[in-house]
């Protein structure tokens, strides 16, 4: 007897339960009877193209989408557009998260103007919920034209290893352009998470991609809250000093540090796991959700070990984007500061690190999230300020003993306060004499003494009380949540 042949991967609703919780799914729309395409049956309007349900992802009341590429390769029409809005229509209402799962081919051709007006209301409505209910997109296949801009809106993006996001595919830019290239190289897992920074998490599978599309959903659309113990500052502490070089002058890669402050590593699954987002964009910066002492929170860290923890035009963008999802989203802020300054250079300048710096200024002095920033090691110049400083309105800045808050490095300034005098000095005194006149100028300056005292610091504590400290000031700031959306930057 013939087994039949074998379950179609991109049979939509197969992914819809791989991503909903066992059992829970339901048809989000009637079944309008016979239609005229695979895409049709509970959930979808005749030949929509585009499956709906409600259901439970990680245990969260969610609304999930899902393209139906067996159908004009799931290309959207004004069918499939109604039912996506049904999707954010229900999910408004009931306050839950929307799922969207992506492989189309973008506005249905045969349709013309009416998919292009159709597809624009799905970017309409998509625009309203933004900062109202957590916004996932999972990309399993290509997604096209107005398919590819669907996911760009929404708060977070993640590409399946088949993903492929381009507004123009391969044949038109060659004919336009004259530039060879293929799908992959236009529009991959590897350019959207290296490159452009479309993409917040690339998978090596579907499976593993819908895996994440769950942490999501998990972690933005159930943050907890913290109990009597936590707010008291009974947390389990870890010594998180014990994890930096014993030069301060040692590069030091910041993600075992993160492991530590959140309750588990980065990349941990399940619901008290954490996600880095963007990890291959910007590395120098480092962004994740995660949980401490139980309730969701973000975090924001420069990596020492990637240009030297400098920020830049890509990392001051990168950042900021993810601080406005949090305050959009209510999701408190831990900052974690180890950063010179900005990255110099005629490129970096070029490269708008003035226009995307500011964004970072921006976003955080519109945030109403709790958000408490830790000087690890040393807070210069104007990355000090944009790093979720006093003057931006941080609800706390704790330091470690020893952090240096100032300007510039106390080498660099006297470089330029006494150039004339090291430029005069023998040359075989001119190292020894810069090393006098930088502790003198770190004397005079005060440094982390002269931080508290004007406020600039609020704290110093023990490493190894970072995690308590973390809570408390978070934990007795009120909850609140920005009143705005969250635009692409």
């Amino acid at each position: 007897m013939s087994a039949g042949p074998p379950p179609d991967p991109r049979d939509p609703r197969a992914r819809l339960e791989a991503l909903c919780d066992p059992g829970s799914t339901r048809p989000l729309l009637p079944d309008d009877g016979p239609g005229d395409g695979p895409g049709d049956g509970p959930g979808a309007g005749p030949g929509a193209g585009v499956v709906a349900v409600t259901g439970s992802v990680a245990g969260v009341p969610t609304v999930v989408f899902a393209c139906d590429p067996r159908a004009q390769g799931g290309a959207l029409d004004a069918r499939g557009c109604a039912v996506v809005l049904a999707a954010y229509e229900r999910a408004l209402a009931d306050g839950a998260p929307v799922v969207g799962l992506w492989h189309s081919a973008g506005a249905r051709l045969q349709e013309g103007p009416r998919a292009l007006e159709a597809v624009g209301r799905v970017f309409a409505a998509m625009t309203r919920a933004s900062g109202r209910v957590p916004q996932v997109s999972v990309v399993l296949g290509p997604a096209a034209g107005g398919a590819a801009y669907g996911p760009a809106l929404t708060d977070a993006v993640v590409l399946g290893p088949a993903a492929r996001v381009f507004v123009t595919g391969p044949d038109v830019v060659r004919s336009v352009t004259g530039e060879d290239t293929d799908a992959e190289h236009l529009g991959g897992p590897d350019a959207h998470a290296r490159r452009s920074g479309v993409a917040h998490v690339a998978a090596g599978s579907d499976a593993e991609a819908l895996q994440h599309g769950r942490a999501l959903v998990g972690l933005l659309g159930a943050q907890g809250a913290w109990d009597a113990a936590a707010r008291a500052g009974r947390v389990e502490e870890r010594d998180l000093g014990a994890l930096l070089p014993a030069s301060p002058r040692r590069a030091y890669d910041v993600h075992p540090l993160l492991d530590a402050v959140l309750d588990a590593p980065l990349g941990t699954p399940g619901a008290g796991g954490s996600l880095e987002l963007h990890p291959a964009w910007a590395p120098n910066a480092v962004t994740a959700l995660g949980r401490l002492a139980g309730r969701t929170v973000g975090v924001v860290a420069t990596n020492p070990l990637r240009l030297g923890g400098c920020l830049d035009a890509a990392s001051g963008e990168k950042c900021a984007r993810f601080v406005r999802t949090c305050d959009a989203l209510g999701v408190p802020l831990v900052v974690l500061v180890d950063t010179p300054g900005y990255l110099p250079g005629v490129a970096q300048e070029w490269d708008g690190v003035v226009r995307r710096g500011a964004k970072l200024l921006h976003a955080f002095a519109e945030a109403v999230v709790p958000r408490v920033t830790v000087v690890v090691r040393k807070a210069y110049g104007g990355a000090q300020i944009a790093l979720n400083s006093r003057a931006l309105g941080a609800t706390r800045v704790l330091a470690w003993p020893g952090a240096e808050v100032a300007v510039m490095g106390p080498v660099a300034a006297v470089r330029v306060l006494r150039r004339r005098e090291l430029a005069q000095a023998p040359p075989e005194r001119r190292e020894a004499l810069e090393a006098e006149l930088a502790a003198e100028h770190e004397r005079a300056s005060g440094g982390l003494a002269r931080a508290l005292e004007v406020g600039v610091v609020d704290e110093v504590v023990d490493p190894a009380r970072t995690r308590s400290a973390l809570v408390r000031a978070l934990a007795a700031a009120p909850a609140r949540r920005g009143a705005h959306g969250n635009i692409p930057l």
